[in-house]
């Protein structure tokens, strides 16, 4: 049954959260289409259920059991079945069936935390479909209906205001806390819509070198245009102004003491940035600032544009870029752009840190000690304050901001006039095309995939696999269904927790989700119930967690029975716990042993090839091999268990890749370690660490946006440790805090280290 069959229904005024489904309308319609509905997601969320192979059986742990879908496991303690993980579903004899008390089959379940009403989300262009209406906060699980909390309608400080005071809000809901099984996909319903009068704020960036001299008399003078366009769009338009030319080192500018001065006839001294004016809605006092602002002269063709993009991006209470508006950042140029590594020209190779460095008269104070930042820094940056950039340039230059854009995100291209004359119809232009589509972006980790389904405003159409709508309009809605799934659970529980934010490209809104991944049970954690160690259930040689017991070293059989010393004891041939679960054909041992006390004793066919394991599964001789040969040969691994453990220098599932680190050493680092020192070489390639606190990206691993600043992390204790001063002066409070720092001596001179220059 397809999501048609609710057309009947009035969407304005009901509300879908995961598969319940709450409408204002009568009664018997409500029951009737929610139990279709939940019929269709209940078949959605057990697939294969019923297929031949019962997945549930081999699994020995509870752990293992619930990340395996449709598994359920039975810690009763009474239990007499031979498998205690099974599947609820599948046909179970009375001796394998499990108390319901007992039974642990966690539930996805959602919690909706904030979801404020959509501002013009009810206009004409709405598109249908599965609707966001009234705010509610509430929960679902697959064997529970919606239970309402309460409305929430507004709340304080979740939304910008429009010019009239009143909030605006674009994307609901706000906020959804998800408790998610590995394995199982869950869908949630997210909508979008451009509110009409949504606040603009404009900065303009400007190219001061020589050549754009006419181009800053022409902009002066379309400074009441371009804020009378922007205001027909929305009347709650900020308008701002800065410039760059370049770092005032050789060889970009000339140092010649009177260059310094005055490179030309018509020029003021050079300079890296120059924030001239704050977001304002003066424009005459933004005509009056870009004409006052004189152009400079440098030496290279390439322009320090980088160095002013970061600080307009990142100095945000300079700018003064608003909590909610849509930010556009203007770059107007008729050069090209220098980029990290090339201040290796001037002899500067302090990498640039992404952090605001404004003077009180609003230059850029660290351009001749930094380098310039990357182009990936760039989009980090742009990505976290959400602002889209428009690169208005000369058609000498588009084809390489074209390629530019493809790299940052939301970034956009246009042609501009050799004067800018066209620069008022550009920006009218470039930002309708922005703000009729929508992107749908996330920032999940790779154990979670996501899925962006929509119509987009073809409401008769088919929901198609996209994260873009286009040819959108004030008060048209954008319905997105997205589906999650936790791919594989995080070896580390802190990495079992996630916030994942889900967002429109250069929108400063998002849907914020609290993950929790279901991975564990509780009765394998002390403390429960059902866990105990060193209990008599395991004649005290070993743990009871979840029903079975976890064997201490020396000690095996399903209760600990068994020990050591009773391997030679012939008599005590006991089959249990010598049959493989899920075995075919029921065989002790796989057939390759003889089982002594619960416990198979493996048979070898010779020195050469071995078996062994609990139940005899394992060998030394069945796996990959290469060139005919065993894991590629005796020299480059061995095989244990059906897999190739690799020796030192070799890798892959065959052994047959050569380990070499060469490519994992970023290039021109001398003295440099292997991927930056914060991943593994793994083949040649760099695997990065991916922990809750930095999360290392990049060939080399050498991009981690969320690291704290060193220098900050020891700040304090330095002060204290050393000059006594600072938050942590007393000795007592600095002494309790600075435990793991080292007390930093002070000398006199520092010598350098010239190997690297």
């Amino acid at each position: 049954m397809s999501m048609s069959m609710f057309s009947k229904v009035n969407y304005s005024e009901c509300i879908f959260v995961g598969p319940a489904l709450k409408c204002n309308v009568k009664e018997d319609f409500r029951k009737n289409y929610l139990v279709i509905f939940r019929i269709e997601w209940a078949i959605a969320q057990v697939p294969q259920r019923f297929s031949a192979q019962n997945p549930c059986t081999s699994k020995s742990t509870c752990q293992d059991c619930i990340q395996t879908p449709s598994c359920a496991w039975c810690y009763d303690p009474e239990f007499g079945g031979n498998t205690r993980c099974f599947q609820p579903a599948f046909p179970i004899t009375p001796k394998e069936q499990c108390r319901d008390d007992y039974v642990f089959n966690p539930d996805n379940v959602m919690t909706v935390v904030s979801n404020l009403q959509l501002s013009k989300a009810h206009s004409k262009g709405s598109s249908g479909g599965y609707h966001w209406g009234t705010g509610y906060e509430g929960s679902w699980n697959a064997s529970e209906s919606w239970e309402s909390k309460g409305s929430s309608m507004y709340q304080q400080g979740e939304a910008g205001q429009g010019s009239g005071g009143q909030q605006i809000v674009q994307v609901a809901p706000q906020r959804l806390k998800l408790q998610l099984r590995a394995g199982q996909s869950f869908s949630i319903y997210m909508s979008y819509t451009q509110a009409e009068d949504y606040p603009v704020d404009l900065y303009y960036l400007m190219d001061l070198s020589r050549s754009m001299y006419d181009d800053k008399e022409k902009l002066s003078s379309l400074g009441d245009q371009l804020a009378q366009t922007m205001q027909n769009i929305t009347s709650n338009f900020t308008l701002g102004f800065g410039s760059f030319v370049d770092k005032v080192v050789m060889p970009y500018v000339s140092t010649l003491p009177e260059k310094l001065k005055r490179p030309c006839d018509v020029c003021v001294a050079p300079y890296g940035f120059h924030h001239h004016m704050s977001l304002s809605t003066n424009t005459y006092l933004f005509s009056r600032m870009v004409k006052q602002a004189n152009v400079s002269g440098n030496l290279d063709a390439p322009e320090g544009g980088f160095d002013a993009i970061m600080q307009a991006v990142v100095c945000r209470n300079n700018i003064g870029w608003r909590e909610r508006a849509r930010r556009l950042l203007v770059f107007s140029t008729d050069a090209s752009f220098h980029y990290a590594g090339d201040g290796k020209l001037g002899g500067i190779v302090k990498p640039n840190d992404g952090a605001c460095h404004l003077s009180h008269e609003g230059y850029y104070s660290e351009s001749s000690y930094q380098d310039y930042p990357s182009i990936e820094q760039i989009n980090l940056a742009v990505k976290k304050n959400a602002i889209n950039v428009i690169f208005a340039v000369t058609g000498n230059t588009i084809g390489i901001y074209e390629q530019l854009a493809k790299h940052i995100e939301g970034a956009s291209t246009a042609k501009l006039e050799k004067d800018s004359s066209n620069i008022v119809e550009l920006i009218k232009n470039q930002y309708e095309q922005i703000s009729s589509s929508v992107e749908m972006k996330h920032n999940a980790s790779s154990a979670v995939s996501i899925r962006f389904f929509t119509k987009c405003l073809n409401a008769t159409g088919a929901s198609v696999n996209t994260n873009k709508c286009g040819n959108i309009k004030v008060g048209d809605m954008i319905n997105f269904k997205i589906d999650l799934e936790v791919l594989k659970c995080p070896k580390l529980k802190k990495d079992r927790t996630q916030t994942i934010q889900i967002y429109p490209v250069g929108i400063n809104e998002s849907l914020i989700i609290d993950l929790e991944m279901l991975c564990g049970c509780n009765c394998e954690q002390p403390g429960d119930k059902f866990y105990e160690e060193n209990s008599p259930v395991c004649h005290n040689h070993g743990t009871y967690k979840c029903g079975i017991c976890e064997c201490n070293p020396g000690a095996f059989g399903r209760h600990c029975e068994c020990n050591a010393d009773e391997i030679n004891n012939m008599s005590l041939n006991k089959t249990l716990g010598c049959i493989k679960p899920n075995s075919t054909t029921g065989a002790e041992c796989s057939g390759r042993g003889t089982c002594i006390c619960g416990r198979c004793d493996c048979d070898s066919k010779s020195p050469v090839e071995n078996i062994y394991g609990d139940y005899c599964e394992c060998d030394n001789f069945s796996c990959e091999r290469f060139m005919g040969e065993l894991c590629s040969g005796e020299t480059h691994g061995v095989c244990d268990c059906g897999v190739c453990k690799c020796k030192p220098g070799w890798t892959g599932p065959n052994c047959a890749c050569e380990d070499s680190t060469a490519g994992c050493y970023a290039p021109d680092v001398i003295g440099g370690e292997i991927c930056s020192g914060h991943g593994t070489c793994v083949c040649g390639q760099c695997v990065c660490e991916n922990t809750k606190e930095s999360r290392y990206s990049g060939k080399f691993c050498e991009k981690c946006p969320t690291c704290p600043d060193r220098c900050l992390e020891f700040r304090d204790c330095v002060q204290c440790q050393q000059y006594h001063t600072g938050p942590l002066k007393d000795p007592d409070v600095c002494s309790a805090n600075c435990t793991n720092v080292p007390v930093p001596i002070a000398v006199d001179k520092v010598e350098g280290n010239d190997t690297n220059h």
